[in-house]
C-alpha cells in the first residue's frame, strides 16, 4: 500500500488496520472517492476538509471500528459541505454508511444549541446555574438518543478530537477555540467517558482544558516538565526494584508508569485543595499480572518494599465498584518520604478498565452520589459491554465477518429507546417518554402552558396536537390569549391519544377536578341561598350559620350541600332553632360543640369589673380562654366583646374609641365544665396518617375539635383546628405533646 499525500502523513495502512481484505478494499475505494471529492474544500475552522476527514477516519481505525464507520468518518464532512453528494453515497457505499453520515450531520446541528446554552448560563444565580448543568446533562443523553446507530456517536467523538488536535497544532487561542473546548468538555468528553473510550476521553479533556484555561494548563504542564526527569528517574528505579523483587519471587508481571493527564491533575488540585507535590498519582505505576491470586502476592511485595499508607488502600477486587471496575489501589511512602501510587490488576481487569466497561463516570460527575436515571445507566453499561466485547473479538477473529456483523447489529440496536429529547425555540431541551405529543411537551414546559395549549409547530410546521414527537425536533407551543387560568384543556386529551405522559394526564385531571369542585360549590351556594329566600332569612350571617352547623368555613357547607352530603333540612332547622342544631353524626367530619361551650350559650365566666348584668361575648378574632389576660370593649347592641389583651383587632378599636374600653377579668360564674373555643395552628411535613395522629392526641387529652381546615402544598401541611378547652393549661399540655409527633414543625395557638 502507498502513503497518502496529506499534511498529517496518514497512511492507507493505518486506515485499514485490522480489517479483512474485502473491507480494506472498500475503505480504500472510499479514500480515493473522498480525495477527489474534497479537493481544496475547507472546514468551518479553515482546515483542509480532506485532512480533517483523514484524521477522523484514522482515529476510528485506532478504535478498531468496522469498515462502515471508517467510511462514514471519511464522508460525513462532505455531506455538510456539499449536501447533494449524500445521494451518491448510498448507491456506492451502502445504506449503512449513508445513515451514519446523515446521523452525524444531525448531531452537528446541536452545536448551535449547545453554544446557546453556554451563552445564556452565566450571571443568573445559583438556581440558573443548576438548571444549566441539568440542561447539559440532558443534551448528553440527547446525543446518545438521537443516534439510531451508536456508531454515529463514535464518529462525532473522533471528529471532536481531530478538530482539537488541529487547534493545538496551530496554537489557536481565541473565542472560537475556547467555546469549542467548553462544548467538548461539557458534552463529548463525558460521553467518551461513559462509552468507555478512555484514550479519547483523556485527550478530549486535556485538549479542551488547554483552550478553556490556558494559563492553568501551562502552569501544570510546567510543573510536570520541571520535575519530569526527577520523577521519571524515580519511577524507573522503583519499577526496576519491583521487577527485581517479583522476578526473585518467580512472578511474571508487566510494570509500567501511568500517563499523567493535566486536566485530571488540575481537577484533583482544585477539588481536594491539594498542592501539586501532595498528589499521589503524579508518581504512579501499574502492575499487570495473570490472575487474581498473583495480585495479592504482588501487593505483599509492594508493601514489603515500601511503607503503606493505611487510609489510602482500596481493594476493588474483592469489593468491585458498582460499575464493575476491579483493581487493587495502594499508596506507599517512598524512600524520599513522598507518596507513590501503585495499581495492581489482571490483564482482563486492565482491558476492562481501559476499554471502558468500567468507566466510573458516576464518581467523576456526580460527586459520589447515586444517579437518578438507573435505567439510563443500565443502557450505557450495555453499550460499554458491547464496545469491550467488540475489541476482544476483533483481536481473535479479524476474518470472521459473521461475528463482526453480529456486533454491528447489537451496537445499532443499543439505543435509548424509552426516552426522546425535544427542543424549544429558545434552546431548552426537554426529556419526554417515547410517543409524547405536543400536549405532553407543553405540560412539561409549565402547567399553565399546557392548560392554554391550542396548537403546535414542529420544526416550524403546524401539526395536530396528537402528533408523536421525535428525537431532536424543535417544538413551539401556541397558547390561548388571556390571563393565566382563563383557558383550560379539553377532556378529549385524556381519551384520544393527546396525553401520553402520566404527569400530563395527572395535571389535566387536576384541572377538571378543580372545575368540578367550583361547579359543586356554586351549586351548593345556590341551593342554600334558595333555602334562605324561602325562609325569609337572606340577611343571615353565612359564616355564623356554617359554624352553627359544625363547619369551619361557609364554603365547606356549600360543598357538602352541593354533593348531597348534607340536607337542607338541617339548614332550615338551624334558622329557627335557637338551641343546639341536631345534625346526623355522619353529616360532618368534626365533632359537635359541647352544650357547656360558650358558643352554645354557656356562661363565659367573665366578670366585668365595676358593672353587673352586662351581656358578654367572647371575640371570635382571638378567642380568649382562662387564664388569658382579657379586656372588654363595649359594642353597639351586643354587650361587651371580650378580647385577649394582645389582640390586634382590640388595639385598633381602642385607638379609635378609647372611651369604650372596659376592664374585665375571669370570674367563677362559668362553672368547672365550661369550655372555650380556641384556634390551633399546626405546620408539619405532609405524610399519611398525620391527621389521625394529631386527632388521637386531642382525644386522649379530652379536647373536643369542632372545626378543621387543612391545606397541603410543596410537601407541607398547614392545619387549623378549632378546639374547645377548659383552660389554656390544658391547651399547652396538648401542644407540647403534638410537637413531639413525627413531622410536626410548629404547633401553637393562633
Amino acid at each position: 500500500m502507498v502513503s497518502i499525500s496529506a499534511p498529517n502523513s496518514v497512511t492507507s495502512e493505518q486506515l485499514v488496520e485490522g480489517l479483512s481484505a474485502p473491507d480494506s478494499a472498500r475503505v480504500l475505494d472510499a479514500l480515493a472517492y473522498a480525495t477527489e471529492a474534497y479537493g481544496d474544500k475547507l472546514t468551518f475552522a479553515g482546515r483542509s476538509a480532506l485532512e480533517f476527514a483523514l484524521g477522523v477516519a484514522t482515529t476510528l481505525a485506532f478504535l478498531r471500528s468496522d469498515a462502515e464507520t471508517r467510511i462514514a468518518g471519511l464522508m460525513f464532512e462532505l455531506t455538510l459541505l456539499e449536501p447533494d453528494t449524500a445521494a451518491d453515497i448510498e448507491p456506492r457505499f451502502g445504506k449503512q454508511v449513508c445513515d451514519l453520515a446523515t446521523g452525524v450531520r444531525q448531531l452537528i446541528r446541536l452545536r448551535a444549541l449547545t453554544q446557546a446554552q453556554h451563552g445564556s448560563a452565566g450571571g443568573r444565580g445559583k438556581n440558573a446555574a443548576q438548571q444549566a448543568v441539568a440542561q447539559v446533562e440532558t443534551l448528553r443523553k440527547m446525543l446518545l438518543a438521537m443516534a439510531s446507530d451508536m456508531r454515529v456517536v463514535l464518529v462525532r467523538l473522533a471528529a471532536c478530537v481531530t478538530t482539537l488536535r488541529y487547534f493545538a497544532e496551530l496554537k489557536l487561542f481565541n473565542e472560537m477555540t475556547r467555546e469549542y473546548g467548553k462544548e467538548t468538555l461539557d458534552l463529548y468528553a463525558p460521553l467518551a467517558n461513559r462509552l468507555g473510550i478512555w484514550q479519547l476521553k483523556w485527550e478530549l479533556e486535556d485538549l479542551s482544558f488547554r483552550f478553556i484555561e490556558p494559563e492553568a494548563y501551562k502552569r501544570i504542564a510546567k510543573m510536570l516538565e520541571e520535575k519530569r526527569m526527577m520523577r521519571e528517574g524515580f519511577v524507573s528505579s522503583a519499577i526496576l526494584r519491583l521487577q527485581t523483587e517479583l522476578a526473585s519471587a518467580g512472578i511474571q508481571a508487566e510494570v509500567f508508569g501511568r500517563p499523567k493527564h493535566i486536566y485530571s491533575i488540575w481537577n484533583k488540585m482544585r477539588g481536594k485543595e491539594l498542592d501539586f507535590t501532595a498528589l499521589y498519582d503524579v508518581r504512579a505505576f501499574r502492575v499487570i499480572v495473570a490472575d487474581v491470586k498473583t495480585c495479592y502476592t504482588v501487593l505483599g511485595v509492594v508493601h514489603n518494599i515500601w511503607t503503606p499508607i493505611p487510609k489510602e488502600f482500596d481493594d476493588y477486587i474483592s469489593r468491585p465498584k458498582p460499575n464493575g471496575y476491579q483493581s487493587l489501589h495502594t499508596v506507599v511512602t517512598a524512600e524520599d518520604g513522598r507518596p507513590l501510587e501503585v495499581q495492581i490488576r489482571t490483564n482482563e481487569m486492565h482491558s476492562f478498565a481501559e476499554y471502558g466497561v468500567a468507566a466510573h463516570w458516576r464518581y467523576k460527575e456526580e460527586g459520589g452520589s447515586n444517579f437518578a436515571g438507573q435505567k439510563y445507566d443500565e443502557k450505557i453499561a450495555w453499550l460499554r459491554q458491547l464496545l469491550a466485547w467488540k475489541t476482544e473479538v476483533a483481536d481473535a477473529v479479524v476474518g470472521q465477518e459473521e461475528i463482526q456483523r453480529e456486533w454491528v447489529e447489537k451496537l445499532k440496536s443499543a439505543t435509548l429507546d424509552d426516552r426522546i429529547f425535544v427542543m424549544t425555540p429558545q434552546a431548552r431541551v426537554l426529556e419526554l417518554p417515547v410517543g409524547a405529543t405536543p400536549v405532553d411537551f407543553a405540560y412539561h414546559l409549565h402547567t399553565d402552558v399546557g392548560h392554554r395549549c391550542r396548537g403546535a409547530k414542529v420544526d416550524g410546521i403546524m401539526v395536530p396536537l396528537n402528533t408523536q414527537l421525535k428525537n431532536g425536533q424543535t417544538c413551539e407551543i401556541i397558547t390561548a390569549k388571556g390571563a393565566p387560568g382563563t383557558a383550560g384543556p379539553s377532556r378529549d386529551w385524556l381519551s384520544a391519544g393527546y396525553a401520553v405522559s402520566t404527569r400530563t394526564r395527572s395535571k389535566i385531571r387536576a384541572w377538571f377536578h378543580a372545575i368540578d369542585m367550583q361547579e359543586t360549590l356554586a351549586h351548593g351556594r345556590a341551593l342554600v341561598e334558595k333555602s334562605l329566600q324561602r325562609e325569609g332569612k337572606t340577611a343571615v350571617n353565612l359564616e355564623a350559620l356554617a359554624q352553627k352547623l359544625g363547619f369551619a368555613k361557609v364554603d365547606e357547607l356549600f360543598l357538602s350541600v352541593g354533593k348531597d352530603e348534607f340536607s337542607l333540612r338541617h339548614v332550615e332547622q338551624a334558622l329557627h332553632d335557637n338551641g343546639e342544631v341536631v345534625v346526623p353524626e355522619d353529616a360532618v367530619l368534626v365533632g359537635k360543640s359541647r352544650a357547656s361551650s360558650v358558643e352554645q350559650g354557656a356562661k363565659s365566666g367573665v366578670l366585668v369589673v365595676g358593672t353587673e348584668g352586662l351581656m358578654t361575648v367572647l371575640a371570635k378574632c382571638c378567642k380568649p380562654a382562662p387564664p388569658d389576660s382579657i379586656v372588654g370593649f363595649v359594642t353597639r347592641g351586643k354587650g361587651v366583646s371580650i378580647h385577649r389583651a394582645t389582640c390586634k383587632n382590640f388595639e385598633e378599636m381602642r385607638a379609635k374609641s378609647p372611651e369604650r374600653v372596659i376592664f374585665t377579668e375571669w370570674g367563677s360564674t362559668g362553672g368547672h365544665d365550661t369550655v372555650y373555643p380556641v384556634d390551633i395552628f399546626i405546620l408539619a411535613g405532609d405524610r399519611q396518617g398525620l391527621l389521625r395522629d394529631i386527632s388521637e392526641i386531642f382525644s386522649r387529652e379530652k379536647i373536643n375539635v369542632i372545626g378543621v381546615n387543612t391545606q397541603s402544598a410543596k410537601g407541607q401541611a398547614r392545619m387549623t383546628f378549632t378546639a374547645e378547652i377548659s383552660s389554656t393549661a390544658q391547651l399547652l399540655k396538648a401542644l407540647n405533646v403534638i410537637k413531639d409527633v413525627s413531622g410536626v414543625l410548629e404547633a401553637r395557638r393562633s
